[in-house]
């Protein structure tokens, strides 16, 4: 990638122009689309190619999700896969209604709330972050089945059938995967059938371009395609993923596969320059904090400010801010504990917070603290999709970490999460991605960890207007509220809303996160002089976004990955 400074003439500002700092592809063609029918963004090349056949095919825009998350499995084995869970929004046009979708993986019966723990309660993160005892419940292939029982289209196995063969005839090994590779390489090599798989002969990361063929994946995919669910829950491949885990001293069970359900639930909602924005509620904290950002900042005129501007980088870090330590503070599963969504995104709790954005200096995380509430009786992939019929589709999945737990079910190809890590260890410790622990999300059996997974769909009025989001942990809440704002109040192009330089602040750590192409010396000068802790790092966002433009989709990929935007 390469980074590339853009004049962008910001309608409205008096003529402005501005200066911003965008990431730049070697080939912007390859992320950016228009199209009159169906449009497709995803992480994955082959991904989007067999998602947009489904559409071509007679399929619907569930038969297309379905393509597209038995694609993504194969093709982003470090990111996601049937052996994870996820969420999905949908917006279906002629009953003009979203739906929310939980398909989050579960902590299995067996488990308590000190298991990561020594006997003096100090944190062990690498048992949640790698081997058997990582493993939550999967819950992917339950939603997915379900879903599509309800809503597709087309025979469950002619959406499956792209996946078998992309499985069993390989694909070139590209640089994320690589990169993954090489940082998980310790833990691959340590189990035999993540070694066999994903490694050479003597433990060596595949060179880049060399085919990575998963033929033992192909084989459960077909058993899934013949047998639905069920053949995921029960059966040889169950067995063969519950025999893996409590052979390696691990505690998911055949009852835990037996018992696992998605679960459908109420979107969370909130208006936003007169837009209807809907987003993913608990247990993912994403879709709760992203309104919180966006109303936060409604009240400023970031548009005049500029985008990248001193003063619209502080507004916009420091509701980051107040948003990450009510995250801490209040999300968990509400099926273990009432999480108070009305009061996070109650008006009058709102304002409160946006005035107090307004500081000359940053407010430092120690000094930062909570106000009241009303009284009231990350490794992951994404992928949007539209069709001609103004029906869209925001989906996130995951496996947690790169490759997971790191444990390969023997002889069915499936990457193991490990979701355990995005459960509290205790009270303020820190996951894998830095975010803080709180007593709501403490480990509980049959409890879904809290996760900052943000699909969002926005409509103007009843009509379609945005499907996006994006993977990275924590980051995700950022880059899904930073792109929004791009394109909503600073009115860029789609394609730049996506490319633009993002921040990161997440509470704790108390650091300001910029990535490259940084922002320039004078606003990071004037940041610092503010207080803010400027560090510069890569965040790991990859936005797909959908927005309709007139009578046309246009779809980016973002240009920091490998993924493709493609229309019919």
């Amino acid at each position: 990638m390469r980074s590339l400074v853009l004049l962008i003439a910001l309608l409205g500002c008096s003529h402005k122009v501005n200066v911003v700092q965008v990431t730049a592809p070697l080939k912007r063609s390859q992320y950016e689309a228009t199209a009159h029918h169906e449009m497709v963004a995803t992480q994955g090349e082959a991904t989007s190619l067999a998602t947009i056949e489904t559409f071509k095919n007679g399929g619907n825009i569930i038969d297309a999700f379905i393509t597209a998350s038995f694609m993504i499995s194969v093709e982003r084995p470090q990111s996601t896969g049937i052996g994870g869970g996820g969420f999905l929004l949908y917006f279906s046009r002629k009953e003009n209604k979203v739906y929310a979708f939980d398909f989050r993986e579960v902590a299995p019966v067996l488990s308590r709330e000190k298991m990561f723990l020594t006997d003096k309660g100090v944190p062990q993160p690498l048992l949640s972050q790698q081997g058997p005892l990582a493993v939550a419940t999967p819950g992917l292939v339950s939603g997915l089945y379900d879903i599509h029982q309800r809503f597709g289209k087309l025979p469950w196995h002619k959406c499956i059938a792209p996946a078998i063969k992309l499985a069993r005839e390989g694909f070139p090994v590209y640089d994320h995967l690589k990169m993954a590779m090489e940082d998980r390489k310790h833990v691959l090599a340590a189990d035999p059938e993540a070694k066999r798989i994903f490694l050479r002969d003597q433990g060596s990361v595949p060179a880049l371009g060399s085919l990575l063929i998963q033929e033992d994946l192909a084989k459960t995919f077909e058993i899934i395609a013949q047998e639905g669910k069920a053949g995921f829950y029960r059966g040889r491949v169950a067995k063969s993923i519950t025999h893996t885990v409590r052979s390696k001293r691990g505690i998911l069970t055949d009852k835990d596969l037996r018992d696992y359900r998605m679960k459908e639930r109420m979107p969370v909602q909130g208006a936003y320059k007169g837009l209807k924005v809907f987003s993913m509620p608990p247990p993912s904290s994403g879709g709760v904090h992203v309104i919180q950002i966006l109303k936060m900042l409604s009240p400023y005129k970031l548009k005049k400010m500029g985008p990248q501007s001193t003063q619209a980088t502080h507004l916009i870090a420091n509701a980051l801010q107040r948003a990450f330590m009510d995250r801490a503070h209040y999300l968990g599963d509400p099926d273990f504990q009432a999480v108070p969504v009305d009061r996070l995104l109650n008006d009058k709790y709102l304002s409160q917070l946006s005035r107090s954005l307004q500081t000359s200096h940053a407010t430092s995380a120690k000094d930062l603290k909570l106000l009241p509430l009303p009284y009231e009786s990350t490794e992951t992939t994404h992928f949007s999709l539209a069709d001609g019929e103004g029906n869209l589709v925001a989906s996130t999945q995951t496996i947690n970490g790169w490759f997971g737990s790191g444990v390969v079910a023997k002889g069915t190809g499936i990457v193991l999460n490990n979701e355990m890590d995005d459960f509290a260890q205790k009270v303020s410790a820190l996951n894998l991605f830095g975010a803080v622990g709180g007593e709501h999300n403490l480990i509980e059996p049959k409890k879904r960890p809290l996760s900052s997974m943000s699909p969002t769909i926005i409509l103007k009025g009843d009509e379609p207007l945005m499907a996006l989001g994006s993977p990275s942990g924590t980051k995700i809440i950022s880059c899904v509220a930073q792109t929004i704002l791009n394109a909503v109040e600073f009115e860029m192009p789609l394609y730049e809303s996506v490319a633009a330089t993002r921040i990161h602040q997440q509470w704790l750590p108390d650091l300001l996160k910029i990535e490259s192409p940084f922002l320039s010396e004078k606003v990071e000068s004037e940041l610092k002089r503010m207080g803010h802790n400027v560090v510069h790092e890569k965040l790991g966002c990859s936005v797909q976004a959908i927005k309709k433009q007139g009578p046309l989709w246009v779809g980016v990929s973002d240009p920091r990955g490998e993924g493709l935007a493609i229309g019919h």
